[in-house]
């Protein structure tokens, strides 16, 4: 019983050592990653690619190694590839690092379709906000109507907005195929009055307009703070203040993608807003949202 207990130790850590390898690029892992916040219903690749802001042919090679590590799972649905995370393998390396990590079903054969596009019962308005509304909070708006697929309406706003937004948010939102037509910039003064909907949440993304005092908004919205750094403020050459935007965008993709996938009706609210907090100190979360979080 011991030697076979060793062997299936043995085969494990292979499938480990496979694992690792492949988990150890960084587009790969923040892939499965993405993946998990969506399992069991998975994403097409170009979801995939526009979330992780990758090029849609990069990014089917590194989705391709997954599959073969298997880490993940396809199928075809109509012209689109859906992606799905295999959590049973991953769960069975995990459990030979930390045994008390229970293990977790496999994506298997019974491959789910994607999780619905039909507004819920319950529909959630967000408000986005940053103080010049023109680079962060836009970006939030764009992604969380995208992923929000009907169930989530956002808005954003700022205490002291520009005339426009940021044009390279506007260029590198247009780059992964969002409209960007309906996104300005405007003050959250908008928000404050009755003419329009209740907010359920307010979400600040920048530490400046955390600290200011907030208009009344109608509806008693829960707040929360995802404090990142301003991508406008990075300096450096053209190219460097680029890759500053590329990469808050994927950090308020990842956020917005856990976001959505938040079991909100099933979560009461002390549990809603401990798991809000959880996203507030996700990869690029500022050094005011990490003390918040540990205070």
């Amino acid at each position: 019983m011991q030697s076979q207990s060793k062997d299936v130790k043995r085969l494990v850590s292979d499938d480990a050592v496979e694992m690792f390898d492949v988990l150890a690029q960084p587009t790969r892992f923040d892939a499965f990653r993405l993946l998990l916040r969506y399992a069991p219903f998975g994403l097409n690749a170009g979801d995939v690619a526009r979330l992780l802001a990758v090029p849609h042919n990069t990014m089917s090679t590194h989705l391709a190694q997954l599959e073969r590590a298997g880490l993940v799972a396809s199928r075809r649905e109509g012209r689109s590839i859906i992606y799905a995370a295999k959590t049973g393998r991953a769960a069975a390396v995990l459990e030979l690092l930390l045994s008390e990590l229970p293990a977790q079903a496999d994506a298997g054969a019974g491959f789910p379709r994607l999780r619905p596009g039909e507004p819920a019962e319950r529909r959630y308005n967000v408000l986005l906000v940053c103080s010049h509304n023109s680079a962060r909070s836009i970006m939030a708006e764009a992604v969380l109507n995208r992923e929000g697929r009907g169930r989530f309406r956002a808005f954003s706003a700022g205490s002291v907005p520009r005339d426009t937004p940021h044009p390279l948010a506007l260029d590198l939102l247009r780059s992964l195929g969002y409209t960007t037509d309906d996104l300005r910039s405007k003050s959250w003064d908008e928000f404050a009055g009755r003419a329009v909907e209740p907010m359920d949440f307010v979400i600040t993304v920048c530490d400046a307009a955390a600290g200011e005092s907030c208009p009344l908004f109608p509806g008693h919205p829960l707040t929360a703070h995802w404090g990142l750094s301003d991508p406008a403020a990075s300096g450096g050459t053209e190219t460097e203040l680029r890759a500053a935007f590329i990469s808050t965008y994927r950090q308020i993709a990842a956020r917005m993608s856990a976001f959505v996938n938040l079991p909100l009706e099933a979560l009461d609210l002390a549990s809603l807003k401990a798991r809000l907090g959880d996203i507030s100190v996700m990869d690029g979360a500022t050094e005011m949202t990490l003390a918040a979080r540990a205070a």
